[in-house]
């Protein structure tokens, strides 16, 4: 009787305890899912001079496969020479920008740095110049300053600077959703800032605003957008709990994700608890018999 009643005891402990952390988590959940931290996208309403700069997310969009640009060597290529093995990070700049693009193309590396996976290995980036004035030369020069930073042996196969055609840049922005707006007086151009995330097959699979990108998102994101070829059962699980925010540009913590994890959780220890307090009981039992 004391083993049968100290096993309802400990079980309604264990419940209690495990109700207690899954309503800590719900509570933790929802505060990070309603909480700040959040870019938004840009705006609708836009100031003058900039009306027609912007980004309008074109999930699922693909990317020309037959534009022709040139890559940092010279060499006439397609798009869709890059398609069809690894996900793919793209990204438009151009390499003589004062400002924005240069951050941009830092946020990147820095968000790469601080992934296990590996450009050339595990997915490829494009870095495509808007600006059809530069060359090959201005490709080769900023590419090799940012494999410098990146620093990974591999690399230089699979990230890829391209110039090319006014013709080619006009329809991989149109697809992208990229806007800019080219200033005769400064010769500079007003442009948004943002990285995507193509599927291996060169479509869009997500966007990443700002300069500043969170490896663990790109990660994710990477994960996703490769149809689980890459990652590991963390990354599965982590995909489970949480979900993209196509608003916002990043992963937010799903609730009901996370609840359904605890819920197998809390099932899965009081069942091994019970178990073993049954097979305890059964011993002691036996033990009594003799």
């Amino acid at each position: 009787m004391s083993s049968t009643r100290n096993l309802k005891v400990g079980v309604r402990r264990i419940g209690t305890l495990l109700a207690i952390a899954i309503m800590f988590i719900a509570a933790t959940a929802f505060g990070q899912g309603m909480g700040g931290g959040v870019m938004s996208p840009p705006s609708n309403v836009r100031p003058p001079g900039l009306k027609d700069v912007g980004i309008e997310q074109r999930l699922n969009e693909q990317v020309p496969p037959d534009l022709v640009f040139r890559d940092e060597t010279g060499k006439s290529v397609k798009l869709g020479d890059y398609f069809g093995n690894k996900p793919l990070i793209l990204n438009l700049v151009y390499y003589k920008c004062p400002m924005l693009c240069s951050e941009v193309l830092a946020g990147l590396t820095t968000a790469m740095r601080g992934m296990k996976f590996s450009a050339g290995k595990d997915f490829d980036v494009l870095t495509i110049s808007f600006d059809p004035r530069e060359t090959p030369q201005d490709a080769t020069a900023s590419k090799a300053q940012y494999l410098k930073r990146y620093g990974r042996a591999g690399a230089a196969d699979g990230w890829h600077f391209l110039t090319g055609p006014q013709e080619s840049i006009t329809a991989l922005t149109k697809a992208a959703g990229f806007q800019y707006h080219f200033d005769e007086k400064t010769g500079q151009f007003a442009h948004s800032t943002a990285i995507m995330v193509l599927t291996p097959q060169g479509k869009i699979a997500q966007y990443y605003y700002g300069v500043e990108f969170p490896p663990s998102d790109l990660r994710l994101a990477m994960v996703q957008a490769s149809h689980n070829k890459i990652g590991t059962l963390t990354d599965q699980i982590l995909l489970y709990c949480y979900h993209y925010d196509v608003t916002a540009g990043k992963y937010n913590l799903a609730i009901f994700g996370v609840l359904r994890l605890a819920g197998i959780a809390t099932i899965v220890l009081l069942g091994g608890f019970m178990i073993m307090m049954f097979r305890r009981d059964h011993v002691t039992g036996a033990e009594r018999t003799r």
